[in-house]
């Protein structure tokens, strides 16, 4: 006689209330309670009896959605903009008033003249002048030099070089100030061009600055068509992987439908905030990952009780109350690390919060309404063949031995781990959110042949970060010129008479200071620059928006940090009716996102294989909004992972009142799927970090790392570990703290005899 699947019993099915017992699994477990809380159960009945009704909802949001891309294109930001910072203030009226400079780096030739000739001598000095006059001549060049400052400080010691500042305006529409290093076009081919002809026969001529020697702009890489392509077909390879049949293409489905709907949701985000251009760029990709994880986490869990011999309907209805509050949970963590980013005073960083938002909980409605549309009358070949019915229906072996080994080996395991993230969390200390100095870019090229000529006649690099200072009264230019000319550090000070300098009664003039901006002497310079000037006056210059950016946003962040652990206690708190494992989660998870911050150092800052992964030098900094955009996002992401385990570690405990047993069946059914969702959200990264902005590029890579790292290390060791470390204290949650989140009392209980033998059998 044949032997019949467990599949082939299918029982008429009417979708059961609340704490209704089912015949495979009796008991109403905690996560069916917390299910109950969110009318998971009621839901499975609304979209089932409504479902027509709900699926050309859909359809008109996902059309709906495929239209409103286009116009979403043309309301993303190209221009950052950063109100209320002061320098960012004056570089706009820099900008607007002269055209160049501001936030703009100057690009600086440098003139070696032949032996004999000294830039004083009177032939020689007029040469030069007229030379650079004819640079300043040209449309959109503002030229400071020694002809028209008469400030020794654009000579060498021995006078046999000068150099001068030139400020170039923009040449494309979407290049205006606050380009990251490196983007904004290099001009100084076209500077040595117009340049050459007019120097005395000889001399050298070597065109520098910090933007001709950052080779970090935009590296090409992938369209993000081509990169949503590469991302669904890793995705698909992985899910096809992972079920061997049909039911691969649920997950990729809901995804195609969240993306559309998630684009018509950004669409009204950005009528109330600023979407920047990058975060359009990765947040399709973010959504179709966290989607697909979404979806994952449900279809699993409807295949696991259809191959214990569930119908579809009860399948559904099982998958739903059980893993589809995890989904809700998940989902509102990721909105609440995002809702962070909101709180700042940087537009670029509340459109991306808010955009992130949008994204993580359009996932979730289109995940709960459209799976159970899908799956409640699932066909049997959905579920596949007889193996993967028994896979299905039996824990991973791999991920239960590993649970094992945790359980036996907890106290080794959680300290090795800890060990290792509390080192690269130590490492991320050194982290460096400033500019780059000029050491720390191109070893080759124009750009630092001129540097090497710069420092070869005995002018400091410094010069390379000269920044503006906005008059608002022209008059005021002998004063200040006259202070800031005094302070230690200053090498020069520009304040040309010419048209380029004047704009009505204002004016602006050039600090030329001895220190780069990347260096604590540059930075401290800027401060003692602000202090020195009259009232009215505006600072200007990249080092000071860096400077002011930096301070706005991480002044903020322990403040931020501090709500973001509260409100993420008390979910969790009411999620899983314990104390002790919220105050872990929190723990450990800023446990993990300082491990990735020193991945990122190691990586970015001190260049180990930065070029032979990403084809992309290392600059010796991480980009300004990386550390804090990095945060929000992963703190999130990885709660996902925290709910998804701990709420099947929680489940089984219901079962079985054992930790340890817990831990086990726990892990065991939710490693392979940890891994899974793991792996396709960090090729979904992967592709976003394929190429493009190099801040971008760090962006990306540092949540792909964040999320392999959390996936295997974090869940898969150190919070098994932890949770058998603390056995029963886990699930304590005593009357009072009961009653304030209004959730049933979790008193300390355990039967230990029983636990361990259930323990051994998993």
């Amino acid at each position: 006689m044949a032997v019949r699947s467990p599949l082939h019993h299918r029982r008429r099915f009417a979708l059961p209330g609340p704490f209704t017992e089912n015949s495979q699994n009796a008991g109403t477990t905690h996560t069916e309670r917390v299910a109950c809380l969110v009318g998971m159960d009621k839901l499975v009945r609304v979209i089932v009896a409504h479902r027509l009704r709900a699926g050309a909802a859909l359809l008109l949001l996902f059309l709906a959605g495929l239209a409103a891309t286009p116009f979403l294109v043309q309301h993303v930001a190209e221009e950052y903009e950063y109100p209320g910072l002061p320098a960012w203030e004056a570089n706009q009226r820099i900008s607007a008033e002269f055209g160049t400079g501001g936030y703009e780096r100057p690009f600086v030739p440098v003139i070696t003249l032949p032996g004999g000739q000294t830039a004083t001598d009177p032939g020689t000095a007029s040469v030069l002048a007229d030379a650079f006059d004819t640079l300043g001549e040209q449309p959109g060049m503002r030229v400071a030099h020694y002809g028209n400052t008469e400030d020794p400080g654009f000579l060498s010691p021995d006078r046999t070089s000068a150099y001068g500042l030139v400020y170039r305006a923009p040449v494309e529409q979407g290049g205006m100030p606050g380009d990251a290093l490196g983007e904004t076009p290099d001009v100084g081919p076209e500077i040595a061009e117009l340049l050459r002809p007019e120097l005395p026969a000889s001399a050298e001529l070597h065109v520098t600055g910090l933007d001709t020697l950052a080779t970090s702009g935009d590296a090409g890489g992938l369209d993000v068509p081509v990169k949503l392509a590469v991302a669904v077909l890793a995705a698909a390879a992985v899910l096809y992987w992972l079920f061997r049949s049909a039911l691969a293409l649920v997950p990729l489905l809901i995804a195609a439908v969240a993306v559309p709907i998630s684009m018509l949701v950004l669409l009204a985000v950005s009528t109330v905030a600023e979407i920047p251009h990058a975060a359009l760029m990765a947040l399709p990709l973010i959504g179709l990952g966290i989607a697909i994880d979404y979806a994952l986490l449900l279809v699993t869990r409807w295949r696991e009780e259809r191959s214990r011999g569930a119908s579809a309907e009860e399948a559904t209805r099982l998958a739903m109350t059980r893993a589809g509050n995890s989904v809700v949970f998940s989902g509102v963590a990721v909105a609440i690390g995002l809702a962070a980013l909101t709180a700042l005073p940087i537009p670029f960083l509340r459109g991306l919060g808010l955009g992130g938002m949008a994204i993580a909980l359009s996932s979730v409605l289109v995940t709960l309404v459209l799976f159970p549309m899908l799956l409640v009358n699932g066909r049997r070949w959905l579920v596949g063949n007889d193996r993967a019915v028994r896979r299905d229906k039996a824990a991973s072996a791999t991920w239960t031995a590993i649970g094992r080994w945790v359980v036996r080996h907890r106290r080794l395991a959680a300290g090795g781990v800890t060990a290792l993230l509390g080192t690269l969390a130590v490492v991320a200390f050194a982290v460096n959110p400033s500019l780059p100095n000029s050491d720390q870019l191109a070893e080759h090229g124009p750009g630092h042949a001129g540097l090497t000529t710069l420092r070869d006649a005995g002018i400091p690099s410094g010069v390379l970060g000269s920044f503006d200072v906005y008059l608002p009264d022209a008059a005021l230019a002998p004063e200040v010129t006259a202070r800031l000319g005094e302070l230690p550090g200053v090498r020069a000070v520009a304040a040309p008479e010419d048209a380029q300098w004047r704009s009505g009664e204002a004016a602006v003039l050039s600090v030329v200071p001895v220190d780069e901006g990347g260096s604590v002497a540059g930075q401290q310079l800027v401060s003692e620059v602000r202090a020195a000037v009259p009232d009215g006056v505006l600072v200007g210059g990249n080092t000071a928006q860096q400077l002011d950016y930096v301070d706005v946003v991480y002044t903020a962040l322990p403040v931020m940090i501090a709500v973001l652990g509260l409100v993420t206690f008390v979910l969790l708190a009411r999620a899983f009716r314990s104390l002790l494992l919220p105050v872990k989660a929190i723990l450990v998870n800023l446990l993990s996102l300082g491990a990735v911050l020193g991945i990122l150092v190691l990586i970015w800052q001190f260049g180990w294989g930065t070029e032979q992964l990403f084809g992309i030098p290392a600059n010796g900094t991480i980009g300004t909004f990386v550390p804090v955009t990095v945060f929000a996002f992963l703190y999130g992401l990885s709660m996902d992972y925290e709910v998804f385990v701990l709420a099947r570690i929680r489940e089984e405990y219901d079962r079985t009142s054992s930790t340890q047993a817990a831990v086990v069946h726990g892990l065991g059914r939710t490693g392979r799927l940890v891994s899974c969702a793991a792996l396709i959200l960090c090729l979904s990264f992967g592709a976003v970090a394929s190429g493009g902005e190099l801040d971008v590029a760090m962006f990306a890579s540092g949540i792909a790392v964040g999320i392999i790292l959390d996936a295997t290390l974090v869940r898969g060791v150190l919070v098994p570990a932890t949770v058998a470390m603390f056995g029963r204290w886990n699930w304590w949650l005593p009357a009072w703290a009961a009653r304030l989140l209004r959730v049933p009392a979790s008193p300390v209980r355990e039967r230990a005899a029983e636990g361990v033998q259930l323990a051994r059998q998993a």
